[in-house]
């Protein structure tokens, strides 16, 4: 079985592929330790608990709707697996819905940080490639530490360039940061020393709760180092919602989208 054969045989267990996901290095993975080879589930279909080689899978609007603009999705995990249909493809479908061609990222796991942003930098850029006027990122509680943090260490190189798509702009247009986890791992709850946040930092869209005690500490944090920072920033914060729903429920999960439909409007 080849690589690409095996992710679309995972993709058809779970019931939910639009396209055949796409290696995002066809050369060698930078820094990776393992072969490539087959994302690996967990028990839950619904999981990922091992990626080697990272992809893109593709998700695009009807015709009539196309608005040029793309997003890159980022599901969340730990860093550890990626809830790869709740706050992967699922999301995709959305955005499709709204117009905007989504590509749904396997990033490293698990435990591969470095690796993650580096994949998520190469996705933009492969993604930017391809033409569209505008591309950003969303992500979810993990996913949504990867696109703050490629929102804001955009001005460092973190791999040697592989081809002509590694000469053009990594920095995200716009992120969306939808219950973010890690933002503050400083002392005391402040923000993580990791994040460069300065006035140039990514545009965001944050959301949060106060009963998660990721996303609070979280939302509260990137806020006023975004203010300070003179970035700009759109936080919207409620005082339940938990974590790890993506768009399903009844409560925050059926907020947050509208919240953002419209903040992605005001995008010039």
């Amino acid at each position: 079985m080849t690589l690409a054969t095996g992710i679309v045989a995972i993709g058809m267990l779970a019931q939910q592929y639009k396209s055949v996901p796409t290696e995002i290095w066809p050369r060698k993975v930078p820094g990776a330790t393992k072969q490539k080879s087959v994302p690996k589930l967990t028990d839950d279909p619904e999981h990922w608990k091992e990626v080697t080689s990272p992809t893109l899978e593709c998700f695009k609007p009807e015709p009539s709707k196309k608005n040029n603009k793309a997003v890159v999705v980022c599901p969340g995990g730990g860093y550890q697996i990626l809830a790869y249909i709740k706050e992967g493809q699922e999301i995709a479908e959305w955005l499709a819905g709204q117009g905007y061609t989504a590509f749904v990222l396997a990033y490293r796991i698990p435990g591969q940080r470095d690796g993650a942003l580096q994949d998520i930098y190469r996705s933009i850029r492969l993604v930017r490639e391809q033409g569209f006027e505008k591309v950003g990122c969303i992500g979810f509680s993990a996913g949504a530490s990867l696109c703050c943090r490629a929102g804001t260490l955009f001005e460092t190189e973190t791999y040697a360039a592989q081809d002509k798509a590694d000469k053009l702009n990594q920095r995200p247009d716009f992120a969306m940061l939808i219950y973010p986890a890690y933002l503050a791992d400083g002392e005391n709850k402040t923000i993580s020393p990791e994040l460069n946040v300065t006035k140039n930092s990514t545009p965001m869209f944050v959301f949060g709760t106060q009963d998660d005690v990721h996303s609070g500490p979280s939302s509260a944090t990137i806020l006023d180092a975004m203010q300070r920072a003179g970035a700009p920033i759109e936080l919207h914060f409620l005082v339940n919602g938990g974590h790890g729903y993506g768009m399903r429920g009844d409560g925050a999960g059926k907020i947050w989208p509208k919240l953002a439909e419209s903040w992605l409007k005001t995008l010039k």
